[in-house]
């Protein structure tokens, strides 16, 4: 039996400040030597797309800092995502915060296991070749396949 610890994280959200938990993390574990795996499903698939266009909803996160307070019915204005969307990205930048290009990359590298949930990608008829190349594709099983051995599960 291996003594290489395990970590299993199930990615569920596919927005832009729902993408930076599972990736830090899962980078992170594997930089500590642990054995990593992410099952994307349902909107944590958006991650895994080539072309990435993630964005972050100021409506429904009341708990976003703003440089100024910004009225609900402001926040549902056509274009007010996208503004907001690039305001986050610029202060990452600014602040020196890795992209989820970057941070995709870096899992890639340290060899996390990335498995694209098959139901979903079938569900939502995504065309595989949309996603990048490292996506490997399983069900539920084969989640439970590492879970079930792992040393940390986490659901985000």
């Amino acid at each position: 039996m291996s003594d290489e610890k395990k970590l299993a994280i199930i990615a569920t959200k596919g927005s832009l400040d729902w993408a930076y938990p599972p990736l830090i993390l899962a980078s992170t574990a594997s930089a500590l030597g642990y054995e990593t795996e992410i099952f994307f499903t349902f909107y944590g698939l958006a991650m895994l797309k080539k072309k990435l266009n993630l964005q972050v909803s100021p409506l429904g996160n009341p708990a976003m800092p703003m440089p100024m307070p910004v009225p609900v019915i402001m926040q549902a204005m056509p274009g007010m995502q996208s503004m907001m969307s690039s305001m986050m990205k610029k202060t990452m930048k600014k602040k020196g915060v890795a992209s989820v290009e970057e941070l995709r990359d870096l899992c890639v590298e340290a060899e996390v296991r990335m498995v694209a949930c098959q139901m979903t990608v079938d569900l939502f008829e995504f065309d595989t070749k949309d996603f990048i190349d490292e996506v490997e594709y399983g069900g539920a099983a084969t989640f439970f396949e590492f879970a079930g051995k792992s040393d940390i599960c986490l659901y985000i």
